[in-house]
């Protein structure tokens, strides 16, 4: 079991009344335990915490006259990682797969699966199918993308990122995802928080589903996957986004951490 403290301090300048959506609370899996948790925001008003879209992700839902705004999130995440042999874990042939995996096979918003078909079939289609071809996938975007701060931006989808060979960790995840949804393989986003993570951030990974369950990925390389502490999961980042803002607001400040506090 590996402890982490992870959190986050978030400011803006809210100039009209406005609605926000936080993600950024630790997700409550069979891996992943949750405590010490806490939620502050300033100036004090009422929150709803409430679950959204299919993976049913905690978010925090308010709204606020202009103000200046913090919010304070902090907890303390224990991870119980399971042990596996890369070697044998193997694709799962579409007749076999289980409904619920069957929507991420889909092309979505940042993910033109669709368009990437013959792309991904002439560079991985040849490799033997399992673990190691979404192994090729990562290493071949690490490979061949310069990952650079502020380099895309809400708009900028998988196909996008191919074309400039740039991007920040959710292009990265976006392009993988894309490409193994155009080779049948199940993928979707994961939003965390990461240790080691340079600089600390919120990060994004993703993970396909092989054999009989999902595994994760960073085709990024900027931190260990054993670190990971997952906030929400979806087809893409739309679905996953830390902070959705519905009016008029301008972040000031941002900080996130991780650390781990011990191992078992």
């Amino acid at each position: 079991m590996t402890t982490i403290q992870i959190g986050c301090n978030l400011s803006y300048t809210v100039s009209q009344p406005t609605s926000f959506l936080f993600n950024v609370a630790a997700a409550r899996t069979l891996h992943q335990t949750i405590c010490d948790e806490s939620f502050l925001i300033n100036p004090a008003i009422n929150f709803e915490p409430v679950n959204v879209g299919a993976e049913g992700i905690l978010v925090y839902r308010f709204s606020v006259e202009p103000c200046e705004l913090n919010i304070q999130y902090h907890a303390q995440a224990e991870l119980h990682p399971d042990v596996y042999d890369p070697g044998g874990i193997f694709e799962t042939e579409y007749p076999q797969l289980p409904n619920e995996v069957l929507p991420y096979l889909n092309p979505s918003r940042y993910c033109e699966s669709d368009r990437l078909a013959n792309f991904a079939m002439r560079l991985f289609g040849n490799i033997p199918h399992g673990y190691s071809r979404v192994t090729e996938i990562c290493d071949w975007i690490n490979n061949n993308l310069d990952y650079e701060a502020g380099s895309s931006g809400e708009s900028t989808s998988a196909c996008d990122v191919l074309i400039q060979r740039v991007g920040v960790c959710r292009d990265y995840a976006h392009l993988a995802i894309a490409l193994c949804r155009a080779l049948c393989i199940p993928a979707r986003y994961v939003s965390g928080y990461a240790v080691g993570l340079q600089p600390p951030d919120f990060h994004g990974f993703f993970e396909a589903y092989l054999g009989t369950r999902w595994y994760l990925f960073d085709a990024t390389r900027m931190a260990p996957t054993e670190g990971f502490v997952r906030i929400g999961t979806g087809r893409d980042a739309a679905d996953a986004s830390f902070a959705t803002i519905i009016g008029s607001a301008v972040m000031t400040t941002i900080t996130v951490w991780a650390e781990q506090a011990s191992q078992v």
